[in-house]
């Protein structure tokens, strides 16, 4: 049992992830980009990075340049690129931690160049196009000029482009037109590349979906992060892609009491006992990433069964109405796991709750406690 008080914890499997890495690098058959950044989706980011790297990965892709740089820090030296750069970053910080950066557009490349000539260490550089996401990304009609610009910056020194990439918008349904549409955008974007002379530059177009089910995005690398911690980027199971969740949430109920037919349930009474039944408190809610959505609707293994919560998920617990099965204080229960004890998946909590599983394991924390099983990538 764990010692924050209410038994809740968020245990994670590291050779999990590190065999997940290992059947994608060998289904792609090319270089892999383990996307580690939002904590490593959950799963804490320097033991996920280390887990990705024993499993095969060839380095790393983070949001933002302080997870890059947390990666320097805890000792890991595999190439690493931070792609979500602000105006204003400290870009001189990220060459000197030899991280790659990524530029959308001229003012970005123009920080970088100065970073680059103040400190003398010149830059691996990323160039991203906006293909049709309309998020992140250079425009096409920007897109020349910018590339231009880091042909002229490779050519003083400052600069060395390493990576020409770009998102997809629908590769989590894999036959959507705009798939398609998109690889002949990033075609274009590349041959203007090449045709300015960054003949050197490795493409890469594949998330996580595109991995699985697209093998016309690979290009020269590609780049899961879901799939990496073992969950279906399609929604699926993910044991149909060889793959095994690295997440399993967890809890000890805190209090069962025998009630009444008829009872009000929680806030709201949203739930009413049909009969004479135990009710199980779970000491977790909403502050502690337990989607408030899961009330009335979410699945729970306790007791030898999946239950579903009964009433409104609250900000601290809720609360399992069990019949007429013993339970005690003290007895786990399983929010989400890989599902082969009989447990829910995240993906079920996601149907569920009517979000993705994404979002629940990368929410998921507060008085949550985090233990590591396995031994990849271990120090």
């Amino acid at each position: 049992m764990t010692t924050n008080g209410t038994g809740a914890e968020v245990v994670v499997d590291l050779d999990a992830i590190a065999a997940n890495t290992a059947v994608l690098r060998g289904r792609v058959g090319r270089p892999l980009m383990a996307v580690v950044k939002a904590d490593g989706y959950g799963h804490g980011l320097v033991p996920a990075a280390r887990a990705a790297l024993a499993g095969g990965a060839d380095q790393l892709g983070v949001a933002v340049l302080a997870e890059a740089l947390a990666l320097r820090a805890a000792g890991v030296t595999a190439p690493v690129l931070a792609w979500l750069n602000g105006p204003g970053a400290d870009v001189a910080a990220a060459l000197a931690a030899d991280v790659e950066v990524s530029v959308n557009a001229g003012w970005g490349l123009a920080e970088v160049v100065a970073a680059a000539r103040a400190t003398g260490r010149p830059a691996r550089l990323h160039l991203f196009a906006d293909t049709g996401l309309s998020r992140e990304g250079a425009p096409m009609t920007e897109w020349p000029e910018l590339v231009a610009a880091a042909a002229r910056a490779q050519a003083d020194g400052d600069v060395s482009v390493v990576g020409l990439w770009s998102h997809l918008a629908y590769a989590d349904a894999p036959t959507h037109p705009t798939i398609a549409a998109q690889v002949r955008v990033f075609e274009e974007a590349v041959a203007i590349a090449r045709a300015a002379g960054l003949t050197d530059a490795r493409r890469h177009l594949a998330n996580s979906a595109a991995t699985v089910a697209l093998p016309d995005t690979w290009f020269d690398m590609v780049r899961p992060g879901v799939a990496v911690y073992g969950l279906d980027p399609l929604g699926g199971d993910a044991a149909d892609h060889g793959l095994r969740p690295a997440m399993t949430v967890r809890a000890r109920v805190a209090l069962t009491k025998r009630v009444r037919a008829g009872a009000g349930v929680s806030y709201g009474h949203t739930y009413t006992t049909p009969a004479e039944t135990t009710l199980a408190l779970v000491p977790v809610g909403y502050a502690d990433g337990v989607p408030r959505a899961g009330g009335n609707s979410a699945p729970v293994l306790a007791a030898g069964a999946q239950r579903t919560i009964a009433g409104r998920v609250c900000m601290d617990q809720f609360v399992l109405d069990v019949g007429d099965a013993t339970v005690s204080p003290g007895d786990e229960v399983v929010l989400w796991g890989p599902g082969d004890r009989g447990e829910p998946t995240a993906q079920q909590w996601a149907d569920a709750t009517g979000t993705i599983h994404y979002e629940l394991v990368t929410r998921v924390g507060g008085r949550f406690t985090r233990r590591y099983t396995g031994s990849a990538g271990a120090v």
